[in-house]
């Protein structure tokens, strides 16, 4: 490796999935102080600063930079959802390769539970409240988050006959993980009656096919591998890091079974020099489980339209080929609003071989694809063993 090619040094998550007695901006702050006690560094060391903000009073980035006491020469509040986190470490690997700054740290912090309950994404949310952009023209309709991801489901479902017990193993093989999670919200196990068994939310997603809503942070220390060398963690590699957008509103999205993921995956392995033959473990973002289908299939594990027999072989289970969301995810562990922090954080640990009970065998590359608003921004990071390790 090259003295500045960036790599993760530290990584920290906050308590979850219930944590009432921290604020938004707690979470921010708990989950930096555990990635840097992780990799040994002090605070005084980042001169990098990367956040989204606008979820919770306190949490833009540079107020959080002044709270979190971060004097930082390089700082980035690109806010794109939930994957804002995968283009936030694009942005630092660039930032670290120019020399704008030497070592960077990304925080994510939300008290969702705590603060707004369990109703969010299931409509009645906006209550009255003002929408301007593009989405006043859908609002006025009554479609909610969860409605939006259905309708991808149901285009998917009329195009190439994926059913919804193809959907349900995606929830199935997740929440075996989370089983092994101490902290994840659901640990029993289910089967793919359970699923379909359970509350319809917006035909044809379940509630099983639903992600949790909890509270929970997540930090992560990047710098060069040089100054790597000499720190308490064996450092990870950032091999490839590529984001991109298809729409933002749902109404914009030009064709419902394909997302951005088609074009980043495809730009992270270039960079890479490795194909999805070469990944151990899969964190994908799974706010629903057609989202995590999608993104197999555009990330060119399977080819289009063949996710659903895909998935219904077992790839993704314990034991699979291609292992998913070993922490229990989105639909089992925890999803705090935005989740795409955790994806990475979790690869980390599956590559230094810390997974514990979850260790995915010889894991020696991961990739983690977030996935924001509603499929519309997606960002893809393939990491790997390397550096010190």
């Amino acid at each position: 490796m090259a003295a500045r090619d960036p790599v993760i040094v530290g990584v920290g998550l906050s308590d979850y999935p219930k944590a009432p007695d921290l604020s938004a901006v707690g979470h921010h702050a708990q989950a930096l102080q555990r990635a840097l006690a992780d990799c040994g560094l002090e605070k005084s060391a980042i001169d990098g600063f990367l956040s989204t903000g606008g979820m919770a009073p306190g949490d833009d980035p540079v107020t959080l930079a002044e709270t979190l006491g971060i004097e930082h020469r390089f700082i980035d509040g690109t806010m794109v959802g939930g994957s804002s986190f995968e283009f936030h470490v694009q942005h630092a690997v660039a930032a670290l390769r120019a020399g704008l700054c030497e070592t960077a740290a990304i925080t994510y912090g939300s008290d969702y539970l705590s603060r707004m309950g369990r109703a969010l994404g299931t409509g009645g949310g906006r209550g009255g409240r003002r929408v301007g952009g593009p989405m006043q023209f859908d609002a006025p309709y009554g479609n909610s988050l969860v409605g939006a991801y259905a309708m991808v489901a149901q285009r998917h479902m009329y195009e190439f006959g994926t059913t919804s017990e193809q959907l349900a193993e995606i929830a199935v093989g997740v929440r075996e993980y989370a089983g092994l999670n101490p902290n994840a919200l659901y640990r029993d196990p289910i089967g793919v009656e359970d699923v379909l068994g359970s509350r319809m939310i917006a035909d044809p997603l379940h509630k099983l096919d639903c992600c949790v809503v909890s509270d929970g942070g997540g930090a992560l220390i990047l710098t060069t591998e040089e100054r790597a060398r000499d720190l308490r963690q064996p450092a990870v590699s950032v091999l490839g890091a590529a984001g991109g957008m298809t729409h933002w509103n749902i109404h914009q999205m030009g064709d419902f079974t394909r997302s951005a993921a088609a074009r980043c995956a495809p730009e992270a392995f270039d960079q890479a020099g490795l194909t999805p033959a070469d990944v151990d473990v899969l964190q994908f973002y799974d706010s629903f489980t057609i989202t995590v289908l999608m993104l197999l299939e555009d990330a060119g594990f399977c080819a289009k339209g063949e996710g659903g027999p895909y998935v219904a072989e077992g790839f993704l289970r314990r034991g699979g080929r291609h292992p998913l969301n070993t922490d229990g995810g989105g639909l089992s562990s925890c999803h705090p609003g935005m989740r795409g922090v955790f994806l990475l954080i979790e690869s980390v640990r599956q590559l230094r071989g810390q997974a514990g009970e979850a260790q995915v065998p010889d894991c020696d590359v991961a990739l983690a694809i977030g996935s924001g608003g509603w499929l519309s921004a997606i960002g893809a990071v393939l990491l790997g063993r390397g550096g010190n390790a």
